[in-house]
C-alpha cells in the first residue's frame, strides 16, 4: 500500500503545488505579520503586538484598514509609517473608548437633543 500510495505522490505533490500558490503570502503582508511593536494601549497594554493584528483590531476602522494597506502594498508608505499610522490610530482608539461613561450617559445627552431640534425648523 506504501509503495502504491508513493506512487500518487506527483499527483497530489502537483495538487498541493497548486494549493500552495493560493496560499502563498505576499511579502508585504509577510513583513506586516513580523513586524512587532510595543503599544500601551487597550488589550494590547504591555504586550508585543504585530503591525497585522494591530491592522485587524477593532480599534482600527475597515476603511483606514484597506487605505492604509493599499498605499503600503503600492509601496507609498514605508514600514515604518505604516508603524506610527497604525499605533497613532490605536492609541486614539483606546483612549477614547477608556474615557470616564458618566458624561455620557448624564449632562452630553441633553446637548445632543437639543442640537437636533434646530435643523426641524430649518425645514421649515
Amino acid at each position: 500500500i506504501t509503495v502504491k500510495s508513493s506512487n500518487k505522490d506527483p499527483v497530489t505533490a502537483a495538487a498541493g503545488e497548486e494549493g500552495d500558490d493560493t496560499l502563498r503570502e505576499e511579502p508585504w503582508e509577510t513583513t506586516l505579520k513580523t513586524t512587532m511593536v510595543d503599544i500601551e494601549a487597550g488589550e494590547f497594554r504591555g504586550h508585543r503586538v504585530s503591525l497585522w493584528d494591530l491592522l485587524l483590531s477593532r480599534y482600527i476602522p475597515e476603511e483606514n484598514r484597506k487605505e492604509v494597506l493599499e498605499l503600503y502594498e503600492a509601496g507609498e508608505l514605508t514600514l515604518e509609517q505604516v508603524k506610527t499610522i497604525v499605533t497613532t490610530i490605536v492609541t486614539r482608539a483606546a483612549a477614547a473608548r477608556a474615557e470616564p461613561e458618566a458624561p455620557v450617559s448624564g449632562p452630553r445627552a441633553e446637548p445632543v437633543a437639543t442640537e437636533a431640534e434646530p435643523s426641524s425648523l430649518h425645514g421649515d
